[in-house]
Order: structure tokens, then C-alpha cells, then sequence
């Protein structure tokens, strides 16, 4: 080869490996399911879609379940993880088997509010999302997670699973700093207000509570320190579990989307490379975003 021709062959190969080197890592896969919820899904899709996508990060498709359950039938294996914004009707027998499979294999699930309401009785699932809340909970389906003196305790005692008081503004503490989603955060940070979900119970195996916040008894809770995130492994599979975001004004909070995005990146990698953003609440300060 001539000295002309290697030297254009080398150029041609330095834009190509400049072109693929700015192009980056291939987007995370996410699927969000929803179609029922005894929340306004309608108005929450958009906004878990749209704050994932903004971090050009993640490719986001959506599987919404329509009147008829047994024809729900999404590939979860076409997926990195799977965010579900879903409460409602049990889902067909080979779709629930193939969910398990998903999850158990590696991929990804994060359940965000209500979510963990859904399949009282669908045994995988509980497990997977570790502690839950109504639909006949009781000590049946296991204990009371709580948060006392900075430890996590495993309360027994008898009683329904699933409660909260009125909606309100409240602090959410860091309890494990170390964990790639909550890395970074502030100790206290406030988070606008929102259902503040107490007494969920469930078979809480493999289970670290990430962050937690006091149910005030004034405002109709527990008294009680009570989980607000949480991290699950199940098989190989990693679960992120969000108490946060009962409507469009409890999601716009900055701590919602911050901790939503850093989980779904977690759920589906095992690690989180986004930054804590600037306006990230205080705990004497709210911050959203329209």
C-alpha cells in the first residue's frame, strides 16, 4: 500500500472511531406498565417517561393494559428493567411466570407507589418488592418494616397492612448513604407534599431500607419512622422500591425525580452515574419543578 493510501486508511479509520466514541453506551431499555391504578396514571406516565428520557439515558416504551387483563402480554425480556405505575387487576398466568423469569434473571423492576398495593396474593411479587400495603396485607404476608434509633426493625405485631394520613409536606432521612441512589443526597431533604405510606408489611427478605421518614400521629400516622425507599435483590435481579409519588405534584419534587431516575439507572445497571442536581431540596426547603 502506498504511504498516500495508508495514511488516508488511518484517517478513515480515526472518524470512525471518533464518530462511535461520541455516539456513547447504548440507551437503557425501560418499559413502564400502567392501564390501571387507583391513582391518576393517565397524568403519572408522562411524567415517569419524561423524566427518564431527559437524562438521555434511557429509551422508554410504554405497555398499558387495556379493560381486557388476560390479553396484557408485554416481552419483559426486550427490557433492561421495568418501572411499574400499576395497581389493579391480576395479570394473565404466562405473564405473571414471565415477569418472575425477568426479574429473577437480572432484569431490572421498580415500583413506584401504588405499585406496591397491587397482587396482595401473587406470592413473587411481594417478594420482589418486599414490603407492601393493602388489598387484605396483614401479618399473614409478614412484618411491619420500621426505623428505630437508626436501625431497621422487623415489627411482628398483628394488624392490616397498608395506611396513611393526610397528605403533607415531609422530611425524608438518609438511613444508608452508601448506596449508589442515594449517594450524595443531603442527610434531610424535604419532599413536597404527598402520601406519606405507613404500615406496609410484607416478607421484606433481602431488603435495605434506603431512606425513611417519621409518620407524624398530628397528621394521621403511625408514630412511627416508616420506609419511603428501598432496594431489594431477587435472584439476579435488582428492585428499587419508591413509596414517593401519589399525583403530578408529589413527582415534580426534585427528590422524587432525582431518586426515580438514580433508581432506575440502579434497578437496570447496578450502578448510578447521574449527579445530584443543584436544586435538590433542603431539609428546610421544598424545590420542584413545573
Amino acid at each position: 500500500m502506498s504511504c498516500s493510501r495508508w495514511l488516508g486508511a488511518c484517517a478513515v479509520l480515526l472518524v470512525v472511531g471518533a464518530l462511535s466514541a461520541a455516539e456513547g453506551p447504548a440507551p437503557i431499555k425501560v418499559l413502564i406498565v400502567d392501564g390501571h391504578n387507583n391513582h391518576n396514571w393517565r397524568a403519572t406516565t408522562p411524567l415517569l417517561k419524561a423524566y427518564l428520557e431527559e437524562t438521555k439515558l434511557f429509551k422508554v416504551d410504554v405497555a398499558t393494559a387495556g379493560a381486557d387483563v388476560g390479553k396484557f402480554k408485554p416481552n419483559f425480556a426486550d427490557y433492561q428493567v421495568v418501572v411499574s405505575n400499576y395497581n389493579g387487576p391480576e395479570w394473565p398466568k404466562e405473564t405473571k411466570k414471565a415477569f418472575v423469569d425477568f426479574v429473577k434473571k437480572g432484569g431490572g423492576l421498580v415500583a413506584v407507589h401504588a405499585a406496591d398495593n397491587s397482587f396482595p396474593g401473587w406470592i413473587e411479587y411481594n417478594e420482589m418488592i418486599g414490603v407492601g400495603g393493602w388489598g387484605g396485607r396483614s401479618e399473614k404476608s409478614g412484618p411491619y418494616v420500621r426505623v428505630r434509633e437508626g436501625k431497621v426493625v422487623l415489627d411482628k405485631s398483628k394488624g392490616a397492612g397498608g395506611s396513611h394520613g393526610a397528605r403533607h409536606p415531609f422530611v425524608v432521612t438518609t438511613l444508608d448513604s452508601k448506596h449508589p441512589i442515594t449517594e450524595g443526597l443531603p442527610p434531610r431533604w424535604l419532599h413536597a407534599i404527598d402520601e406519606l405510606y405507613d404500615r406496609l408489611r410484607g416478607p421484606a427478605h433481602n431488603l435495605k431500607v434506603l431512606a425513611y421518614a417519621y409518620a407524624d400521629k398530628g397528621k394521621g400516622g403511625t408514630g412511627e419512622n416508616e420506609p419511603m425507599l428501598m432496594a431489594v435483590q431477587y435472584g439476579k435481579g435488582r428492585v428499587f422500591h419508591t413509596t414517593l409519588g401519589h399525583d403530578a405534584t408529589a413527582m415534580k419534587c426534585v427528590g422524587f425525580i432525582t431518586t426515580y431516575q438514580r433508581g432506575v439507572e440502579w434497578a437496570a445497571t447496578g450502578k448510578v452515574t447521574q449527579k445530584v442536581p443543584v436544586d435538590f431540596p433542603t431539609q428546610s426547603k421544598e424545590s420542584s419543578r413545573k
